[in-house]
């Protein structure tokens, strides 16, 4: 995988708020109380990498189910 494909999988606040259905205020106030993995963030822009929110998913469901 080369550095764009890389780069491009990352996904920005708007995206992970599509995602999940809410507004990318909702977003940054569950990266604030560290309720969603962390992000990246370059320059003024948050970037999350969608594997670790995959994971995240599971984990949820796992809690959800036990």
């Amino acid at each position: 995988m080369n550095l764009a494909e890389r780069i491009e999988k990352y996904l920005t606040t708007e995206e992970v708020a599509k995602r999940y259905r809410v507004a990318p205020a909702t977003i940054r106030y569950w990266r604030h109380v560290n309720y969603i993995p962390t992000g990246v963030k370059r320059g003024r822009q948050w970037l999350y990498d969608p594997d670790l929110l995959d994971r995240w998913d599971a984990e949820q469901a796992e809690e959800v189910a036990a």
